[in-house]
């Protein structure tokens, strides 16, 4: 676990009721160390202004999310795709940021063979603009109750095969998020391959509430639920990964909250821990 707060990160969207700006005042304000923030963020917005604002409030932009979605049943939706991910690496560019989070997308009624076929080959033809931007697309596997329709990528291993099958390119890497990956029981196994392929990208922290009310939008803070978040992050810790902790929690209950009270409960987590 991180022994600072300016050793962990926040996404843009775990405030989701703030503004950018509110946001990168109130993460500085807090001593925490870092920033992703959502495309939305971007929003009536110059990316470049954007990264600029949170680097001299002391913060360092450590992602954009997101990016991904690269399935498709015609060539024309796939190639939509592809484009606009390649303005999401121009944005990650334009922000500062190292990295693109990748939500590799399904489609319902398509087999998921094929759907991870054609993520591979959308990240592929990638991944040439996102070296040329400096920009490391990392492959979030998701887990597998959103396998139907919003990724095909449900587990470190199938993420680990598709870095492999893309001869683990210098602009590919993995962001591991407790919430899609607590299930697993190779998880340490391929959290340590993706370390020594030189993939192990971004670490995202919440937890799984249970019972759950919205499978999308009822993510716990962290010690809510029922990871062992603690375990998770000596794995990675272990691995000599040397990234931010980044909090990432949709809750439509906590966007109904005090956002202020909010961020002190997620700073405190850390202190205690």
């Amino acid at each position: 676990m991180p022994k600072k707060i300016s050793e962990i990160a926040v996404h843009t969207i775990t405030n989701k009721p703030w503004s950018t700006e509110q946001c990168i005042k109130e993460y500085s304000d807090a001593g925490i160390g870092g920033i992703t923030f959502w495309r939305y963020s971007f929003e009536g917005r110059d990316p470049k202004n954007v990264g600029r604002q949170a680097r001299e409030s002391g913060l360092e932009v450590v992602s954009v999310a997101r990016g991904g979605f690269f399935t498709g049943q015609t060539q024309g939706e796939r190639q939509n795709s592809i484009d606009d991910n390649k303005r999401a690496i121009d944005e990650s560019h334009e922000v500062g940021s190292p990295s693109l989070v990748l939500v590799c997308g399904s489609t319902p009624g398509q087999g998921l063979r094929e759907s991870r076929q054609q993520i591979q080959e959308g990240i592929g033809q990638c991944l040439d603009h996102a070296a040329d931007a400096g920009v490391i697309l990392a492959i979030e596997p998701l887990h597998p109750l959103y396998a139907a329709d919003r990724s095909a990528v449900n587990s470190m291993e199938q993420a680990n095969q598709i870095c492999e099958n893309l001869n683990n390119h210098p602009s590919i890497g993995i962001a591991v998020d407790v919430y899609h990956t607590w299930w697993d029981e190779h998880l340490k196994n391929q959290i340590e391959r993706s370390a020594r392929n030189g993939n192990l990208t971004a670490f995202h922290v919440c937890d799984w509430l249970s019972p759950m009310q919205d499978t999308l939008n009822d993510r716990g803070l962290m010690g809510e639920g029922c990871i062992d978040v603690n375990e998770i992050s000596e794995w990675i810790d272990s691995t000599g990964f040397g990234g931010f902790h980044e909090v990432e929690i949709f809750s439509n209950r906590w966007w109904d909250s005090d956002q202020s009270e909010y961020l002190k409960k997620i700073v405190n987590y850390f202190e205690k821990n």
